[in-house]
């Protein structure tokens, strides 16, 4: 998009310069390269105090240059798409700027979950009335429930459809609780104790026709404002190599099915709100990936009075209902422990195992073929070669695997923030395949809090990571030790996994290979003949 408003010019092969321009002629000039996570800002005062628009400005500017930059249409029409929302939002930010006045207003922010003044702007009578929030910098206006005292995002549009703030859409339970902690883990469920009714389906009827015709904007881009420019730098393919720099991974628009990656949606949104873990921005984070999970629960297997172990499992092992291998192997190592089972992705895991199943022809099970293949490589190989094409589909929101991928990495964040909610002192973590992903993601992203409780060990079996990586996230928030149970006879991982996920090697197959003095691999290739093996005939350390 190129506009009078919103202007872009490409400087040498990363380098860019963005304009914004108000209707009243206030500037807004940012100037950087594609790697920066914040542009260079120069301009009028009241644009250079919007963060709001600041971010959607940068985030247009580098979708315009990865537009320009792809080839694959795929990728063209995604950046397209993305840049032109920015781009409108920005434009629509950079208007209301114009009408600045002098009353203030105090309220929760709905967009960027703080207390914060909210300055009014002189819109007209006959127009949709309109704050924005002193903090981020999002238009807003109060919420239109009885008596709500809370600001809810504004929308582009100028028909005046109800909007109702976090608490009134059950995006969070509740603004000023959202720091309260609970005693126990099993406790969970009382994060979730919402303090108002939930208003949001009657809004979502009454906006479908607004939206139908075109007149409201993306909703998730008007919240990632508020985190997005400490988060990186956009994705630009299917490995996810650069995060994303405007946090539109946050919520819906981080969603596989709404055109985003998902996979950078977990650890990168939390580390770019600081001290989010604890507070309402990690509370409404949490909220949204348990919501979307309906088989999300953390299940008390036994009690005692030592540290908390949490178990999650993976591909292949989840159809056990009793967790009978897990649950003896756990219990082994840590027999003064309460242990709790963390359940998670049932329908992405089973789309993933029929999946398999159906693209294999296999009778006895996914882990019964590819595991047999361990005395026949050159099989094995054969038959996935015709998965092969399916598990890199351009379409990802239809491929089980990554869709699989992103549940796990979601999972962990949603853990981590219900951990960070907490009284405990420390954890111990456990996962197997996807299970083991979630702990990395959980671990990684409690690292990012002071106050979250310390991991005092981490157990992956079999974990379905890619082995190049930046682990120093890892190692840190770790306070003992990371134990990785490999095996070179996994031929999921051999096979499966690295089709998946285009050539990458899991750690669960070759270990980490990290020279972090506590992240140890353990080869237990002698013991494990394949991907469901591990917790029959692996003993932890």
């Amino acid at each position: 998009m190129t506009s009078d408003a919103v202007t872009f010019k490409p400087v040498s092969h990363d380098g860019m310069i963005c304009e914004v321009r108000s209707p009243m002629g206030l500037l807004l000039r940012l100037t950087g390269a594609i790697e920066d996570i914040e542009p260079t800002t120069e301009g009028d005062a009241a644009m250079l105090a919007n963060r709001a628009l600041i971010h959607n400005a940068w985030a247009y500017a580098k979708n315009e240059k990865l537009f320009r930059k792809f080839k694959t249409p795929e990728k063209k029409e995604s950046h397209r798409r993305t840049a032109d929302a920015h781009a409108t939002t920005a434009e629509k930010i950079a208007g209301l700027i114009d009408g600045l006045g002098h009353t203030t207003r105090s309220g929760w922010c709905s967009a960027c979950y703080t207390l914060s003044d909210h300055n009014k702007v002189e819109t007209g009578l006959t127009s949709v009335p309109a704050y924005l929030c002193v903090t981020c910098g999002s238009p807003t206006l109060k919420c239109a429930a009885p008596h709500c005292k809370h600001m809810a995002t504004r929308g582009h549009g100028s028909l005046r459809v109800p909007r109702f703030c976090a608490e009134h859409r059950h995006e969070l339970p509740s603004f000023e609780k959202s720091s309260d902690k609970i005693a126990r883990l099993e406790d969970y469920e009382e994060l979730r104790v919402f303090d108002s009714h939930n208003l949001r389906r009657g809004s979502q009827f009454a906006m479908a026709g607004v939206v139908a015709a075109g007149v409201v904007g993306t909703g998730g881009i008007l919240a990632a404002p508020a985190i997005g420019g400490a988060i990186g730098t956009i994705v630009g393919g299917y490995s996810g190599a650069a995060a994303t720099s405007y946090g539109l991974a946050l919520l819906d628009g981080g969603s596989i099915a709404a055109g985003g990656l998902g996979m950078v949606g977990g650890t990168y949104v939390v580390v770019a709100g600081g001290a989010a873990l604890g507070g309402a921005l990690g509370a409404s984070i949490t909220n949204a990936y348990v919501s979307e999970d309906k088989s999300f629960a953390i299940e008390k297997f036994r009690d005692g009075p030592g540290i908390p172990v949490i178990v999650a499992r993976g591909f292949t092992t989840e159809n056990d209902p009793y967790w009978s291998s897990a649950m003896q192997m756990v219990e082994r190592r840590y027999p003064d422990s309460p242990i709790y089972r963390l359940h998670w992705g049932s329908k992405e895991l089973k789309k993933l195992g029929a999946f398999a199943l159906k693209e294999m022809g296999a009778r006895g099970g996914m882990h019964v073929v590819v595991d047999a293949a361990a005395q026949a490589g050159k099989i094995a190989a054969k038959k996935l070669n015709v998965v092969a094409p399916a598990l890199m589909a351009t379409n990802l929101a239809k491929n089980p695997w990554h869709t699989a991928v992103v549940r796990a990495d979601r999972t962990g964040v949603a853990l981590a923030g219900i951990l960070a909610r907490t009284k405990e002192d420390s954890v111990i973590l456990v996962g197997h395949s996807l299970g083991a992903r979630a702990m990395i993601t959980a671990a990684e992203t409690l690292g990012t809090s002071e106050d979250a409780p310390r991991i005092d060990a981490v157990h992956l079996l079999g974990a379905a990571e890619g082995k190049k990586g930046d682990w120093r996230p890892l190692s840190e928030a770790v306070h003992g030790t990371v134990n990785n149970y490999f095996s070179s006879n996994d031929t999921v991982l051999k096979y499966l996994y690295k089709v998946a996920q285009v050539g990458s090697v899991a750690v669960g197959l070759g270990g980490f290979g990290s020279k972090y003095s506590n992240i140890k691999d353990r080869d237990v290739s002698a013991k494990v003949g394949g991907h469901s093996d591990y917790f029959d005939n692996v003993k932890l350390v």
